[in-house]
This record gives C-alpha cells, sequence and structure tokens, in this order.
C-alpha cells in the first residue's frame, strides 16, 4: 500500500499528523476519511488493516492523529469530542483543497460517534461506516466513572488507558452531556454501515442496535463474531476492509472496472512491498492480486508466493491453449484441469538433466481433460499442452533488464 506523509492544521492552528493510503500505482476512484478510536492513533494496526484492505479497492483513505496524539501538536487536556469533530471537518476541507472531497467517512469507537456527528458538515460525504461506535456519549462518561468525582472536583484528572496517561479535564465531561448522538444519528441522511462484536466488552453490542434503530435506510449492520473492541486480530480487521469496501463502491456509486479493448503491447505489471514483512501488491492490467510468503520463512500467508504465481501461470496457459486448440478442431473437450507442482530437485536426481551439480526447478503437470474425446485427440492435446507460449517462454532464453527509477 503506497502512503503520502501528510499534515494539515486545526482551527487552532496546530499541525495534525496525518498519511493518505493509496491504491498501488493507479488514479484513486474516491476519498475516505478515517477517525481512530479514543486515545488511539491513526497507526493503530486496525486501522492500517482496514486502510489496505480499501487500498485494493481503488479507494484512498486519509488517517491522522487527533489533536494532543500520535504525531499531532496540542495538549490532549485542551481536547473535548467536540475538537475531534472539528479536526475531522478540517480534514475533510484539507483533503477536497488537495486531492479530491471524501465521499466515505469511516469511525472507530469513539471516532464513530465523531464521524456521525460532523457528516451533517462534509456534505461531500455519501456514506458513514462505525466500527465499535457508542450511540450516545454518557458511555464514556460511565468509563471514566472511577475519575470522575476528581474531575468535577478538582477539575482535571489523570487516566490510564492502554499503559499511557492521559490528563482529562472537566470540559470535556461537559461537552459530552451537551452532544445529543440520537437526534444526529436519526437526521444522519447518508448510507450507514455499522459494525460491531457481540462479545465487545469496551462498548457494549446495544449501542449498536440504538444505532441501527435511531437511522432511517440505507443503513446495514454487520456481527464481527468474536472480535474485540480495538479489533486486535489482524483477520477481524482484514474482513471489516474488504466488506466496507464492497459496501462503499455500491453507496458511493463507483463503477466497475471497465473492460475496453486492451492495448496488448502495453502489459506492465506493477508490483509493492512495504518496509514490514514480505506482502506484496500486485497490479496487472487492473487486476489486483496480492503476493506473500508462508510464516515458515517469516510472511504472513495472505497471498500465494511468487512461484505459485509462476506455476499458476503454467498451469493457465495450458488449459488456455487446450481449449483454443479443441475449440478450433470442433473437439468434443468439456473442461481441462491442470494440477502443477513446483519442486527444487538436486541435479544428480534428474535422469534428462544433462548437468550433474546443483539444484534444478522441476515442475510436475498433470492434465485432466473432461469430455468424449477418443485416445488419438487425448494424446494430440497432451502434445499441445507443450506448445502453450508460458511453456515455451520457461524454456526459452529470457533477458531482464533492470533500471532504476530516478
Amino acid at each position: 500500500m503506497r502512503f503520502l506523509k501528510l499534515s494539515f492544521k486545526n482551527e487552532q492552528g496546530e499541525r495534525l499528523a496525518a498519511r493518505l493510503d493509496l491504491p498501488v500505482d493507479e488514479k484513486p476512484v474516491a476519498y475516505a476519511i478515517f477517525a481512530h478510536c479514543f486515545t488511539c492513533t491513526k497507526n493503530l494496526n486496525a486501522v492500517v488493516n482496514i486502510n489496505r484492505a480499501l487500498a485494493t479497492e481503488g479507494i484512498a483513505t486519509l488517517r491522522f492523529d487527533f489533536t494532543g496524539l500520535g504525531e499531532s501538536e496540542g495538549d490532549f487536556s485542551h481536547t473535548s469530542f467536540s475538537s475531534n469533530v472539528s479536526d475531522l471537518i478540517v480534514a475533510a476541507e484539507y483533503l477536497k483543497l488537495e486531492f479530491e472531497a471524501p465521499k466515505l467517512l469511516i469511525g472507530h469507537s469513539l471516532g464513530g460517534a465523531a464521524v456521525l456527528q460532523a457528516a451533517k458538515s462534509i456534505p461531500s460525504s455519501i456514506a458513514v461506516a462505525t466500527v465499535g461506535a457508542p450511540s450516545n456519549l454518557i458511555h464514556l462518561i460511565r468509563y471514566l466513572e472511577p475519575q470522575q468525582n476528581e474531575i468535577l472536583t478538582q477539575g482535571e484528572a489523570e487516566i490510564a488507558l492502554a499503559g499511557k496517561t492521559f490528563r482529562i479535564k472537566k470540559q470535556f465531561l461537559d461537552d459530552l452531556e451537551l452532544i445529543h448522538m440520537q437526534e444526529t444519528i436519526r437526521n444522519l441522511n447518508k448510507a450507514l454501515l455499522i459494525f460491531h462484536s457481540p462479545v465487545d466488552n469496551i462498548v457494549d453490542i446495544e449501542n449498536a442496535t440504538a444505532i441501527f434503530q435511531a437511522a432511517r435506510h440505507p443503513k446495514s449492520f454487520i456481527s464481527l463474531d468474536r472480535a474485540d473492541h480495538l479489533l486486535s486480530s489482524r483477520e477481524d480487521s482484514l474482513y471489516v476492509g474488504s466488506v466496507l469496501a464492497a459496501w462503499a463502491r455500491k453507496y458511493l456509486e463507483i463503477p466497475l472496472p471497465a473492460s475496453p479493448q486492451r492495448n496488448l503491447s502495453d502489459n506492465r505489471v506493477t508490483a509493492r512491498t512495504g518496509r514490514k514483512g514480505y506482502q506484496t501488491e500486485i497490479v496487472a492490467n487492473g487486476h489486483r492480486l496480492i503476493a506473500d510468503e508462508p510464516m515458515a520463512v517469516g510472511g504472513a500467508d495472505t497471498g500465494p508466493t511468487p512461484y505459485d504465481y509462476l506455476v499458476a501461470a503454467l498451469g493457465a496457459c495450458t488449459s488456455m491453449t487446450l481449449r483454443m486448440y479443441a475449440d478450433r478442431k470442433e473437439w468434443p473437450l468439456n473442461s481441462v484441469v491442470v494440477r502443477l507442482k513446483h519442486q527444487k530437485i538436486h541435479a544428480e536426481d534428474c535422469l534428462e538433466c544433462e548437468t550433474r551439480g546443483g539444484k534444478f526447478d522441476h515442475i510436475d503437470r498433470e492434465i485432466e481433460l473432461e469430455g468424449p474425446l477418443d485416445r488419438e485427440q487425448r494424446q494430440k492435446l497432451l502434445e499441445i499442452a507443450d506448445r502453450c507460449p508460458v511453456h515455451r517462454t520457461l524454456h526459452s532464453e529470457i533477458i531482464i533488464k533492470s533500471t532504476l527509477k530516478e
């Protein structure tokens, strides 16, 4: 996933740190904003994973640290829920001026409540998605109950969350009491997608029920079975991202990729591997793929390996070639199944190899032909399999010229 490191200023002129996550080597089809959870940052793994899933569908997403958190300037103790909403509106205006106005707003936990509140002030937004969001802000006041008396009597108090200490002032509680979430949700007038876990022990799932009941259609609810509040499991956050991307495509009216007459001379493929791990995003003629390595060798096993793709190319080319040949001959070939296995073998174990040292790549290819073919037709198709273009490429001299992009 490509990203741009950005910053913009809040209403007080303080710099807010941001990143714009982008699709690989292509123009975004839409822009979104992600609001992180209370006292979290833009770099929470769940945020990154959700944005990565959106990027594979062509959606660029801005994630930023609210005032006083992460890499952003400002004093967190001077912030409030209303200041978070203000930060979101400023972020949307920044996107509009520098890139394109956001159509999708996404919020996690208190960030979910913030995007619901900010949506009315971001006219470009068409759809809103929340993850583990509270239906009213009294929930957060209850969460701060151990320090509530101290805040009310002393005007402020320190709270410990996720191993970090934050100072909360009375203005924060006062602001929460002024916000009427149910009215905001009722008047949202935008497509709404609600994600929530039935085992969320931070924000009870009844909050999702209340949001769903208050909202008008179009609205949807997705249950995140067994997920915790922070979506700590990678699988859960990737699931949210993939479902969200599919849902957004409908409501953002993003057209399906067109299938124009392709310029066969331009067959460039783009592959990008990030800073951590081996997961690699691939764009091949507009089609998005993922490559990775098995966990045993340090990967995350989120996609086929490069050799899997190489062998898959041979299998696909073989079956296509046989299909074309049978069609041309008008033979009764119903389908072709090609099964392949790649391995490295020692030269001394290869009876057909002339060189006796080192290792060789060996591919076993089993071809299953379905249909009432006679013996002669089946043998001819087996012979034709060796004529597929990828097969010939693998057996021919290949020149690879590498250059560095300036």
